[in-house]
């Protein structure tokens, strides 16, 4: 009886699990995708693919399913271009990678032998709607959004991002301390990030993730990954040692007025925030890495009996956290808040609206932009009043007036600033071109406005020089009156060049603290047994010693007689020569082994000595790697093949421009280069780069040989242009041997009719 029932379930078993298979596959049709008949032909299933490839390609169509569309219709468009996955599915209706977004096998395994279970009939809740869960969805990252949002906004806070797949059991367990420390994290400003590594393995591999789930953060470009249990208290501390140290600095009644008189040194306000809790909080710490260019952060805990004399001078209210900011006066805050429940968006608004000192010192041009932006509208002028002066202790009192003058300042339009002239010294010659060098050596006070990001501006040096007198501080202010009634008073034009940057001799030591970062996070690494990610850097290290010994050894034993020399170029030359050999089609590519890749010359008759003579000096110091070949292919013969090829390499967006071009005039693939992988079954492409000079625009001479010299001189040109179209190979060999290269994958090489010359 027990053997009956055991039967039955088996069977009740098998038939639910052959009617999930059955449905799951009828979910993915190649031919309902791409909008065609089983019969179609593969110019017929071409054209289509062309017109929805370029419908739905994500970087023009901005519905939000525009990605998974785009992958079934190139997932489709692989199955029917391949005879043998088509006939597969044609017959059983699945291949061996049917199930769209690249899953593999991971859909359907054997049991028993003779049937197949799918994984997808159990609806894990990590696999709806497209296989994405929807709380993560907002936070998806693609390859180009990391390079041109994420890299970039890291020098300004961190990024958290979990990577993750639709098959990840491990990932589901993680989920709830995942959701609960990124809504945490979010209200901080910390970055957040999710790559599913089934739509975008490309950004997964550059992040160096080759598991899932993998937790990393990204902080100034540099990844490091998380290692230990997912609970939210060690993601957080993970946020924290992410970020630089030294960004805070610790006050107390000892050191705190060495601190706040920094900012002469240094050129930033100075931020103390009071609190009562031991240990910086991140927000904070967040907050100072965000305006770490502009602002120095110091933190003073209140529960200390060393910051008691603080506490008493800026009568500090211990019942909630506080934060003053200083400038030039130590003695008194230029700003105060002071809240129990300090949120960011409040913090950043207090610093962002005390970036700069009240007469900051020019020291380079990305200040002097902020500074003194650019007009963009006549309602939106800015002038900059410009101090230029000396460091000597002689123009100590010019320069207190001038801070005095611009503490007084409470108009939005007007920036006070300074320049020691010895520091900035093309600036100023500029500015003092019409200076009498015959008077003896004053500040002197500059009002300009900025025209355009060039450096074009206006300006208006005031009479008399500047010493701080009452008379020169009325004279000042009487300019600054007629200039916001008559902006024309500024008559005269100038281009100023770069600021010099006077921080660059600090760069040495900011070296010296990123080398060091770096070193830890390699420790780190080593003692996690993180040999993946460590084995690329160890690599490169040991690459580098083996360059360094084999060059030592090459010198020590090498004959560098100068009589050996023109032997030595001749065997050089005849060697590049034999390098350039004619393709043959079925042993350079088709049955081509495996690491090994064709390099394809495309010329035509004309072209051939020119190309040919360019080409083996450009490829020549990378004969010696038993790996590359190297042949031509004359275009006037094997056209179509070459077209048939190059099908391949065409980006989807361009296919309707390059169709309206190639309808009215004929391609020019001459100069083209071509590596090909005839295992692997990709090309990697060299489009030619014009760099000769048209010697068509010189002047001819005149008499009776005038037309015969504009034939040569034509003639020459063309010469050149030619000459020059494989200038920058060399570059392109280097990327290829590197693997850096684009690869365009050809579903099948164009068979032998397609070599065949044109008639």
């Amino acid at each position: 009886m027990r053997m009956v029932v055991l039967l039955l379930s088996v069977m009740m078993v098998r038939v639910l699990l052959m009617d999930a298979v059955v449905e799951s596959t009828a979910e993915f049709d190649p031919y309902k995708v791409l909008g065609v008949t089983r019969s179609a032909s593969q110019a017929e299933i071409k054209k289509v693919y062309k017109r929805l490839a370029k419908e739905w390609h994500p970087d023009k169509n901005k519905n939000p399913e525009a990605e998974d569309m785009f992958i079934k219709i190139t997932k489709s468009y692989e199955i029917l271009t391949n005879e043998e996955k088509r006939a597969s599915y044609d017959r059983y209706g699945q291949t061996d990678n049917t199930h769209p977004y690249g899953r593999g096998h991971h859909g359907f395994r054997h049991f028993h032998d003779n049937f197949y279970f799918d994984e997808s009939f159990f609806h894990f809740p990590f696999n709806n709607k497209g296989g994405r869960d929807f709380a993560d969805s907002k936070y998806t990252l693609h390859f180009n959004q990391y390079i041109s949002e994420v890299v970039p906004d890291s020098f300004k806070r961190p990024y958290l991002i979990k990577i993750t797949s639709d098959w990840c059991f491990s990932c589901i367990h993680i989920e709830p301390v995942w959701k609960e420390t990124v809504q945490e994290l979010e209200t901080l400003g910390i970055g957040i990030g999710v790559v599913d590594v089934g739509y975008e393995r490309r950004l997964a591999n550059n992040l160096g993730a080759h598991q899932t789930p993998s937790i990393l953060g990204v902080v100034n470009g540099k990844v490091s990954f998380f290692h230990y249990a997912v609970v939210k208290g060690h993601l957080m501390q993970f946020i924290e040692d992410l970020l630089p140290q030294r960004l805070v600095e610790k006050v107390t009644d000892k050191n705190n007025q060495e601190f706040l008189k920094s900012w002469h040194e240094l050129n930033k306000p100075h931020v103390l925030l009071f609190d009562q809790v031991p240990s910086v909080p991140l927000l904070y710490k967040l907050t100072a890495f965000a305006y770490k260019d502009y602002v120095q952060f110091g933190y003073v805990d209140q529960g200390l009996s060393e910051t008691a004399d603080l506490l008493r001078k800026f009568n500090i209210n211990t019942y909630a956290p506080t934060m003053l900011v200083f400038k030039e006066d130590v003695e008194k805050p230029a700003d105060i808040i002071q809240a129990k429940g300090m949120k960011k968006q409040i913090i950043d608004e207090f610093i962002s609206n005390n970036k700069f000192l009240l007469a900051p010192r020019l020291v380079n041009q990305k200040l002097f932009d902020e500074l003194c932006p650019v007009k963009q509208f006549h309602r939106r002028r800015k002038y900059c009043v410009l101090l230029i002066t000396g460091e000597e202790e002689s123009f100590a009192t010019g320069n207190e007036a001038f801070l005095s003058l611009a503490s007084a300042n409470t108009n939005d339009v007007l920036r006070f600033a300074y320049v020691y002239q010895r520091r900035q010294q093309p600036l100023c010659d500029v500015l003092l071109k019409n200076k009498d060098s015959t008077l003896p050596q004053v500040d002197q006070v500059v009002i300009l406005e900025r025209r355009n990001g060039a450096g074009k501006i206006l300006y208006k040096p005031v009479s008399g020089g500047w010493n701080g007198s009452k008379e020169d501080k009325h004279k000042l202010l009487e300019e600054l009156e007629r200039l916001q009634k008559d902006p024309s008073i500024l008559n005269n034009d100038a281009v100023l060049p770069e600021l010099n940057n006077e921080f660059t001799s600090m760069f040495l030591i900011r070296w010296i603290y990123t080398a060091y970062d770096y070193l830890a996070e390699i420790i780190d690494d080593l003692l996690h047994n993180n040999w993946r990610e460590v084995m690329p850097l160890l690599s490169l290290i040991f690459s580098a010693l083996f360059i360094l010994f084999g060059t030592v050894v090459i010198q020590a034993f090498s004959d560098s007689s100068e009589e050996k020399q023109p032997k030595t170029k001749a065997k050089e030359a005849s060697k590049a020569e034999n390098v350039v050999l004619d393709i043959t089609y079925t042993s350079n590519l088709v049955k081509l082994r495996p690491g090994h890749i064709n390099v394809v010359l495309v010329l035509t008759d004309p072209t051939k000595n020119i190309l040919l003579s360019k080409f083996a000096k450009e490829v020549y110091s990378f004969t010696g790697s038993f790996t590359l070949h190297f042949s031509f292919l004359n275009v006037d013969k094997h056209g179509e093949w070459m077209a048939a090829v190059l099908e391949y390499a065409q980006d989807a967006m361009q296919i309707d421009t390059d169709e309206d071009e190639a309808g009215s005039r004929k391609l020019d693939y001459t100069g083209y280069v071509l590596a090909l992988n005839g295992h692997k079954k990709y090309l990697c492409l060299f489009k030619p780069v014009y760099t000769g000079e048209d010697l068509d625009s010189k002047p001819e001479e005149e008499g009776g040989g005038s037309r015969s010299r504009k034939g040569t001189t034509r003639s020459r040109s063309t010469t050149l242009q030619i000459h020059h179209k494989l200038d920058r190979l060399g570059l392109w060999m280097e990327r290829l041997m590197e693997g850096t290269l684009p690869r365009y994958y050809v579903p099948a090489w164009p068979g032998l009719d397609k070599i065949t010359v044109n008639k």
